[in-house]
């Protein structure tokens, strides 16, 4: 039988976001693209800043699922520069997604909130990044959302 899945915290991306570029409905659902304007990387060990310049291009169906491809960089204390694709999905009770789209805190376990980041760096302390799978939670704030990210082991 092979071993039960586990996870292992690796850090904390707090991101601040801009104000929605809304394209609208083409027929599938309303695609937005959300400005990433900055934030921080916490972690044991582990701080930085994230860049301004990405986005978060979402599509969001008539009854509030959402998915979501972001893609961003940020930078280590230390230098190191590294690229992140988040994809991943948001969904719950219709009243928490409206609350939510409201710019209000909601408790992160009344909705589903969970993405896969994958890393890309050629810095040699990080470089464990490019070679595991993290699985992310999500807790949506009014001004970005927080994700904590953890090895899949």
């Amino acid at each position: 039988m092979p071993p039960a899945l586990q996870t292992r915290y690796v850090f904390s991306l707090a991101i601040r976001i801009g104000t929605p570029i809304v394209a609208g409905d083409a027929g599938w659902g309303t695609r937005r693209v959300i400005p990433i304007l900055g934030g921080e990387v916490r972690g044991e060990g582990m701080r930085g800043t994230i860049f301004a310049g990405g986005a978060d291009f979402q599509v969001i169906r008539p009854n509030g699922f959402t998915e979501l491809e972001a893609k961003y960089a940020f930078q280590m204390d230390d230098g190191a520069i590294v690229y992140i694709e988040n994809i991943g999905i948001r969904f719950g009770p219709r009243d928490a997604l409206d609350r939510i789209a409201r710019g209000e805190t909601v408790d992160p376990a009344l909705y589903y909130f969970r993405t896969t980041p994958r890393f890309e760096t050629a810095h040699p302390t990080y470089a464990f990044l490019n070679r595991i799978i993290a699985v992310a939670t999500g807790d949506r704030r009014a001004d970005g959302p927080i994700y904590e990210i953890h090895e899949v082991l």
